[in-house]
């Protein structure tokens, strides 16, 4: 095992201010609260339970987040910091080489992280990320070719290889091959990036470096989507629900990203009806939740974390409790997460936790791999799935409780009953609060457990909670940065384009596929978006040709120096309020809401109740904010936490624009 040692040191947060920016290493600390002291344990703590606040947890969030970016980056090569000799564009699992050794890249983990980076420069544009991204894709066109146990490239099959040795040569070795999530995954990921340039009209780089790649991975699944597989945990061959989901929504996104591309997704769009329709099969109605893996005696009770993962990772708002493709509010989604989560009431750190109340999160009861633990990335799924949960109630306006989902709820709010629940209505507020609170205590459970330099290895020990197996896991960090995300209500692109219909009957709908490499892999400079337009900069979009420029932080425009920053902040006020915009910087008043950027209520409406202001901040600076109201009396109101971040992207754009959201 391979584990830092522990450091300690104390910070005391002034109640009467909002969270500063902490330093970067964790504490012992008190955490001073009105008239209680909570003691915070940031370092290896035994099996002794602590609850936090909910200002603990976004204070733990907003120091965790810019390490857990850092370490998270170091594991991608070639530059990262713990990445010597890796290839450009990939992804280590962990920098561990022994005990055990994950000095590797695997298909399905790297595309996992990169689409929590297209979906963290998606909302905030920065160039550093977008040169990871280019030179992911273009690392996967190759991994593409390359042949390997699980086969060549003319049928296709070796593009379900699941690892690589890090200079992207062929892992020969004895493993669980195939693992048919890989493919799905990235073309996932890719295309996230792909709509991203659509978007911003760059249609010939999505069309002629992008697609190709893609449609190699929509293929594969089109023609093998119906064949069993090794399932996430690289252990079981058979038929996995987190498979089925991932290649379900690849080609729901497929047939929808050929289209703007001027491609045919025909068959794409044909085949998707009976990957959904056979997504059904998981679920089991009497025990009330999803067999993770069927078509296979494993001699396990299907519990298992692979459900509650497929759920946050095929999450699409726009859809809201979709019961058929198991979105997190759903009924069925709620209800696994239940039996899922008190299936580890065995776990020595879990003993004596009520129901309803977060604890630490393995894999499946019958784990032996370590001798069976907890791991961060699936503790922090489980608040994913309740941020997520969240963040549609409020978006509908409603929370609907049915006899399914109602064991879940009831070990929230004791009684209730079957039912919708309005926004306003007494019994809403009450599942907002208790859900949010329930997500909090599972990011509670890392703080609890990371290490004290927010270090966040695959595991910590179901009996005392040390960290255990693989160090700096990047899936971990990978996870705690989209929980995070979630929780501060920044969410995912949508991918379905609406609630699918289910077959009445379900048929193994299939088509062979034809493979052809991706061989345009120069991506062109200057990809930068326009401020509040969602067009590109520039007289044009620039073409793609095998002459173009490779990826690079550098543009063929100058870099600007200074950028203003457009904030538009939708915030419901009375006659007489004023809002400001406070933060850690001189600029922002030093979190001195006397000295805040006051905003314009000019466009403001009933309907939309926009308040804008702007300020000037240098390119590529890193802040942290939030919206006050100072109302009529002069009384100062914070918003919510956690307090907000950005970056000041670094591109030829002498002008940005950031839209939030009044958070409550």
């Amino acid at each position: 095992m391979d584990v830092l040692q522990d450091s300690s040191s104390a910070l005391v947060v002034n109640a009467s201010s909002p969270l500063v920016s902490p330093i970067m290493q964790f504490f012992t600390s008190v955490v001073l609260l009105g008239s209680v002291a909570l003691q915070t344990v940031f370092a290896r703590p035994g099996p002794a339970k602590v609850q936090l606040s909910t200002r603990a947890v976004g204070d733990f969030i907003n120091t965790e987040t810019p390490i857990a970016l850092e370490q998270l980056l170091c594991n991608i090569g070639a530059n990262g910091c713990n990445s010597a000799g890796v290839s450009s564009g990939l992804v280590i699992a962990s920098p561990s080489k022994q005990d055990p050794d994950y000095w590797y890249t695997w298909t399905r983990d790297s595309a996992l992280v990169f689409k929590s980076i297209v979906d963290r420069f998606t909302n905030s544009y920065d160039a550093g990320l977008q040169r990871h991204i280019t030179e992911y894709i273009v690392a996967q066109a190759r991994l593409q070719g390359v042949s390997n146990p699980s086969g060549g490239f003319s049928d296709g099959s070796g593009l379900a290889e699941p690892k690589y040795n890090v200079d992207g040569s062929a892992f020969t070795g004895a493993w669980g091959r195939p693992q048919r999530d890989g493919p799905a995954l990235r073309a996932i990921a890719i295309m996230s990036y792909g709509e991203w340039l659509l978007d911003n009209s760059y249609t010939d780089t999505a069309k002629n470096i992008v697609w190709p790649v893609v449609r190699n991975d929509l293929e594969y699944v089109a023609q093998y989507w119906n064949q069993t597989g090794f399932d996430l945990w690289e252990e079981v061959r058979g038929s996995s629900f987190f498979t089925i989901a991932s290649q379900h929504q690849a080609l729901v996104q497929g047939y929808r990203f050929a289209a703007r591309v001027g491609a045919s997704g025909a068959h794409y769009q044909a085949t998707a009806p009976s990957v959904l329709c056979f997504l059904q099969s998981f679920w089991n109605p009497s025990k009330g939740y999803i067999d993770s893996n069927i078509n296979v005696n494993d001699g396990r009770t299907g519990l298992d974390a692979n459900s509650i993962l497929a759920s946050i990772h095929t999450f699409d708002a726009s859809i809201g409790c979709d019961s058929t493709t198991f979105q997190p509010c759903s009924d069925k989604a709620l209800s696994n997460l239940k039996a899922v989560v008190d299936s580890f009431r065995f776990y020595n750190i879990n003993n004596g936790i009520p129901k309803g109340t977060a604890l630490a999160v393995g894999r499946y009861a019958e784990d032996v791999y370590y001798n069976g633990n907890p791991w961060y990335l699936n503790t922090l799924a489980a608040a994913e799935q309740l941020y997520d949960a969240v963040y549609v109630w409020k978006q509908q306006g409603s929370v609907t409780v049915t006899a399914t989902s109602r064991a879940f709820f009831a070990d929230l709010i004791p009684n209730i009953a079957v039912g919708t629940y309005q926004s306003g209505s007494s019994t809403y507020n009450s599942i907002i609060q208790a859900v949010s609170q329930y997500g909090d205590g599972f990011v509670n459970v890392v703080t609890t457990y990371a290490q004290s330099n927010g270090s966040l290895a695959e595991q910590f020990s179901k009996q005392d909670g040390t960290p255990l197996s693989a160090r700096d896991l990047t899936w971990s960090y990978a996870s705690f940065l989209t929980a995070a995300a979630r929780r501060a209500g920044v969410i995912p692109r949508p991918w379905s384009g609406g609630v699918e219909a289910l077959p009445g009957t379900c048929s193994a709908v299939s088509f062979t596929g034809s493979y052809t490499s991706a061989t345009a892999t120069n991506f062109p400079a200057s990809q930068t978006p326009v401020a509040g337009t969602g067009t590109a900069t520039g007289t044009s979009p620039p073409t793609t040709s095998t002459t173009a420029q490779p990826p690079s932080t550098t543009t063929a425009c100058a870099i600007a120096p200074q950028v203003t920053v457009n904030f538009v902040a939708r915030v419901v006020t009375n006659y007489g309020d004023t809002v400001k915009l406070v933060g850690n910087v001189d600029k922002l008043g030093n979190w001195n809401p006397s000295s805040g950027v006051v905003f314009s209520a000019s466009d403001y409406q009933a309907n939309n109740p926009v308040w804008k202001g702007s300020v000037v901040l240098s390119a590529g600076q890193s802040i942290q904010y939030k919206y006050v109201k100072v109302l009529s009396d002069g009384t100062v109101k914070w918003e919510a936490d956690p307090n907000r971040t950005y970056s000041v992207p670094r591109s030829c754009a002498t002008a940005v624009t950031r839209s939030d959201t009044w958070q409550t």
